[in-house]
């Protein structure tokens, strides 16, 4: 039992080729002033001294504890050992908590044992482990000490105390693991969300070691719960609101800023969201609008069942008028001035110009805006819908018709300007019911490369709801094995697993399409998890859980997805995984000057402001086409739109309100009887 080793051995033979440092002889008290404030040439410690305040709050708390060891340096003393404890006591002296000439603990040793003194001292010890550190911060908490007190001790914020009681207060399984290396710092922290052990140890444990990130756990925890940093409704409420009603939350105590806040309660959070857009609502309805409605989310399928309504536009008095010449005429040369530095390659001067004209272009939208306004007319008919964006701000959409008051608001119009003979009636209806052919708006070409945009946003939607990906597989496989009719109508996707290589050469900006790369992101996070040998591959998919594989097989079956077209007038394939999935474009791609607006004619372009953004038609008219591209491109921001061959091919049709009514009676007001009943007869229909 008392037997050394030779490690022992050896080391107890060389201590006495060395001079001993005696504590019980060496040991003096020197005054502070005493003490060479530079650090010591013989202290091996030469790195900067960190968290001296920390250290300074803490010996002014509890004391010195562990000496000093210094060397006689004249009338002073030399700091071999003990250069943080030094610059914290320096500290309290300059900020007279402590006298200047107190005297400090310290071990004199020789010269020439100075070096082998401080090296001993940083080397010879055992750092506790962190588990340790934990355990004993929820002690002093169980003896009775306040957390506040706690953290003065140790010169550290209450919050660092309640992240070390939370971590302690981990299922003691995780912990013993920890301790053991089998749980890092960052799944405890992640794990430590919640209080209780049970789903602690089965979101760890339960879960395939490649899948126990700290996210994953974090997301596993918190699965249900509301993020209120990433919430649109969250940030449109705001969490005092939610709480001041009652809501509860589960904060990530180690999560920085505003992060790391989940919403618990989210009946609640929709009640306050809705709400608050009643209010809104109710605000804009006093503007005049014969509806409003209040909605928490929009698409833009949703906004498309509506028609815009026309704002009047007054003439602009002299100074406004002075005013908008003079800020077209700065855009124009800006425009020229940009193509110029972008033609000399010079980036840096176009990116400089061009924010000057955003800023230009914005001052005069809102001067153009402010010459336009609907007529009393107009809002007896249209509405408006109050709702939230993706960054939780309100957003108002006003001047929305629904098809019913688009056609009689045209009717009146006609009524009015005296137009209303059967034969123009007809033609009206006709026009409204399709009957006049539109010409195409595009080429086949930039067909061929929106409609490959199109595939590849299908393609990560498709990867993102494992579901319907197994549905459209089952799909074509049932067709072709199950059903007596194999040549029914297929979804746009290869059973046979052909990867759809094409898009890059219909569309040159496709590798780097928001789609593509998300695609490209998530294949790449599932091929590192799984092993790349054939027979580990089939082993690991066995032990997977069902949910997993599916998911994978939603990955792998998006690559398969096509639905290109290769003509313009062509139908848009995939409508049914289009809908199932809830594809949105404006999600994944958005008109710009390089994407659309260039590939279009004026006529075209000038088409789509007007959709987007009517009153700004006349003035870009004037303009030639690269300069209405560039302004199209800027006015397009935020709007949503899209082009045609992106929209549903049928809006949906809508209950006629009571504004018909209210138009009718106007109507009459401005129509004689054979005029009235023709008014009518287009409400009818």
């Amino acid at each position: 039992m008392n037997a050394m080793t030779e490690t022992e051995t050896l080391a107890l033979s060389t201590v006495a080729t060395l001079e001993t440092a005696d504590p019980t002889k060496n040991l003096i008290l020197v005054p502070l002033t005493d003490l060479l404030p530079h650090p010591s040439k013989r202290n091996v410690r030469q790195d900067p001294s960190m968290s001296v305040p920390e250290l300074a709050a803490s010996i002014l708390r509890v004391g010195l504890l562990q000496n000093l060891i210094v060397i006689a340096a004249g009338a002073h003393y030399d700091v071999v050992a003990g250069k943080r404890r030094l610059a914290a006591l320096k500290l309290l002296a300059k900020k007279r908590c402590i006298p200047k000439d107190r005297e400090v603990p310290c071990l004199l040793v020789a010269d020439g044992t100075a070096r082998t003194a401080s090296l001993t001292e940083n080397v010879q010890r055992e750092a506790m482990h962190p588990a340790d550190q934990l355990e004993a911060f929820a002690a002093l908490v169980a003896e009775g000490r306040g957390i506040e007190d706690i953290a003065a001790d140790f010169g550290v914020t209450p919050l660092v105390v309640q992240r070390r009681l939370k971590l302690a207060n981990v299922s003691p399984r995780l912990l013993e693991d920890y301790r053991a290396n089998a749980v890092s710092l960052d799944q405890l922290m992640a794990l430590a969300i919640t209080d209780d052990h049970t789903a602690q140890e089965a979101a760890f444990y339960d879960a395939p070691a490649w899948q126990r990130s700290p996210v994953a756990l974090r997301e596993r925890l918190t699965g249900r719960e509301i993020d209120a940093c990433r919430s649109p409704l969250a940030r449109f409420v705001g969490l005092d609101a939610y709480q001041a009603e009652g809501g509860g939350i589960r904060r990530d105590l180690f999560a920085e800023g505003d992060a790391g806040v989940y919403l618990l309660d989210a009946a609640l959070l929709e009640r306050l969201a809705q709400e608050k857009l009643s209010g809104l609502a109710a605000e804009v309805r006093a503007e005049g609008w014969a509806w409003v409605d209040a909605a928490p989310s929009i698409t833009y399928a949703d906004l498309q069942t509506f028609q815009r309504a026309m704002q009047e536009s007054r003439a602009p008095n002299k100074q406004e008028a002075a005013r908008i010449e003079k800020l077209q005429a700065k855009m124009r040369k800006l425009g020229e001035a940009v193509d110029a530095a972008l033609e000399d390659g010079n980036e840096e001067k176009a990116t400089a110009l061009a924010k000057e004209g955003e800023r230009l272009g914005e001052e005069l939208q809102a001067l153009e805006n402010g010459l336009r306004e609907y007529s009393p007319t107009v809002k007896a008919a249209a509405g408006a819908v109050v709702t939230i964006d993706r960054s939780g701000e309100a957003v108002i959409h006003r001047g929305l018709l629904r098809e019913a008051e688009a056609k009689a608001l045209r009717t009146l119009e006609r009524v009015r300007q005296g137009l209303s003979s059967e034969g123009e009636v007809g033609e009206a209806a006709n026009d409204a019911q399709g009957g006049i052919e539109k010409p195409a708006t595009m080429s086949d070409k930039l067909a061929q490369r929106l409609s490959a945009h199109r595939t590849a946003a299908l393609q990560i939607e498709l990867a993102r709801h494992p579901h319907v990906a197994l549905a459209a597989l089952v799909h074509g496989m049932a067709q072709r094995i199950l059903q007596e009719n194999c040549y029914g109508r297929y979804l746009p996707l290869d059973v046979a697993l052909t990867v759809q290589d094409r898009l890059a050469t219909l569309a040159p900006d496709w590798p780097d399409s928001p789609a593509a790369v998300a695609l490209r992101e998530l294949q790449q996070a599932w091929g590192a998890k799984l092993p790349q040998d054939d027979a580990e591959l089939f082993t690991a998919l066995l032990a997977m859980e069902q949910d997993e594989l599916v998911k994978i097989l939603a990955v792998c079956v998006a690559a398969t997805v096509d639905v290109v077209t290769l003509r313009a007038k062509t139908q848009q394939p995939g409508a049914e995984l289009a809908q199932a999935v809830g594809l949105d474009m404006a999600a994944w791609w958005r008109p710009t000057r390089e994407s659309y607006f260039q590939h279009v004619s004026k006529a075209v372009i000038l088409q789509a402001v007007g959709e987007f953004a009517p009153e700004h038609v006349n003035r870009l008219a004037k303009l030639d086409k690269a300069g209405i591209a560039s302004e199209a491109e800027r006015l397009v921001g935020g709007t949503g739109w899209m082009p045609a061959i992106f929209k549903d091919e049928e809006p949906q049709e809508v209950v006629q309100g009571a504004a018909q009514e209210d138009l009718l009676e106007e109507v009459s007001e401005y129509a004689n009887a054979e005029e009235a009943e023709l008014a009518q007869e287009a409400l009818a229909a």
